[in-house]
């Protein structure tokens, strides 16, 4: 089983919006006993709050389930026990870096370096365009299951 933990800042735009999409992608494809899939955040701001209005509109929109949950932060823990830490942005990486004291097994990465654009997944609490950022989030998250794909993890 892959054990998938994407990260964001805040644990309620970006991250939920793809544990949701991967969520979606794998059992579409029947996978779903192969994937946990999770999310987490850097920062304690949004500890308690449930996934942003912007995402949860454009996850139903597209007609993505997406149960109420609550933001969590990343702990030590979760590095030790997840496969692979999905960022979804440089800042992130960095600072969970400093949470976790580095990166021992390489299980860090960003989520658009699956993809032939490498870049930053830009934040929605921000830009206020989750139409952008669930373009990137399936981009990103396709680019993933591509890879595990190549890598003959699936």
């Amino acid at each position: 089983m892959k054990k998938i933990l994407f990260i964001c800042h805040g644990n309620i735009c970006r991250s939920p919006m793809a544990e949701y999409v991967l969520k979606d992608m794998v059992r579409q494809r029947g996978l779903e006993d192969q994937f946990e899939i999770a999310s987490a955040a850097t920062s304690r701001e949004e500890l308690g709050h449930d996934v942003h209005y912007g995402t949860r509109n454009k996850l139903r929109q597209v007609g993505i389930p997406c149960p109420s949950r609550r933001a969590v932060q990343m702990t030590r823990q979760d590095y030790r026990y997840y496969d692979y830490i999905i960022c979804m942005e440089r800042y992130n990486v960095r600072n969970l870096r400093w949470i976790i004291d580095g990166d021992p097994a390489h299980k860090i990465s960003l989520l658009l370096d699956y993809t032939d654009q490498p870049r930053d997944v830009a934040d929605p609490w921000y830009t206020g365009d989750f139409e952008s950022t669930y373009r990137d989030v399936v981009m990103g998250c396709e680019g993933f299951l591509d890879w595990l794909y190549s890598r003959r993890e699936l």
